[in-house]
C-alpha cells in the first residue's frame, strides 16, 4: 500500500474511534430557558461519554417525564452544597436554565442523577449566524 493510502486509513480509523467514543447527537433548543446562551430554534451537537463539570451546558432527561430532554447548565456537582441547602450525594447534579424566570429545572424537581445527563452541548450549528463552540 502507498503511504497516502495508509495515512487516509489511519485518519478514518481515528475519526471512527472518536465518533464511537463520544457518540455525537443533535439537539434542538426549545423555549427561552437557556437565553441568552442558547435561543429557541438553535440546533446544536452534543457528545456523550464525557465527564460533566460545573458550568457545562448539558442535555438532561427530565426526572419526572422520561423521554423529555432539556438543555440546562450544571450549577453544582457531587459534594457541592446546592442552592436549596442540601449537599449533593454521589452522582447527583444540580441543573438550571440560564434564564431562571423561564426555566423548569432542579429548583423545581431537585438534583438529577448522572445517568439522566445524556451529554454535553459542544457546538451550535444553526442558525448560521449563531454558529459557535460552547
Amino acid at each position: 500500500m502507498r503511504a497516502g493510502t495508509l495515512a487516509a486509513i489511519a485518519a478514518g480509523a481515528t475519526a471512527l474511534a472518536a465518533f464511537l467514543r463520544f457518540r455525537p447527537f443533535r439537539v434542538e433548543v426549545q423555549g427561552p430557558s437557556m437565553a441568552p446562551t442558547l435561543e429557541a430554534g438553535d440546533w446544536a451537537v452534543a457528545t456523550s461519554g464525557n465527564r460533566v463539570r460545573v458550568g457545562d451546558v448539558v442535555v438532561v432527561v427530565h426526572p419526572e417525564h422520561p423521554g423529555l430532554e432539556m438543555v440546562k447548565r450544571v450549577r453544582c456537582e457531587p459534594g457541592d452544597v446546592a442552592p436549596d441547602g442540601t449537599t449533593l450525594g454521589q452522582d447527583r447534579y444540580w441543573v438550571e436554565g440560564d434564564d431562571p424566570a423561564n426555566s423548569t429545572d432542579s429548583r423545581h424537581f431537585g438534583p438529577v442523577p448522572g445517568s439522566a445527563i445524556r451529554g454535553r452541548v459542544r457546538f451550535v450549528y444553526l442558525p448560521a449566524e449563531r454558529r459557535r463552540f460552547l
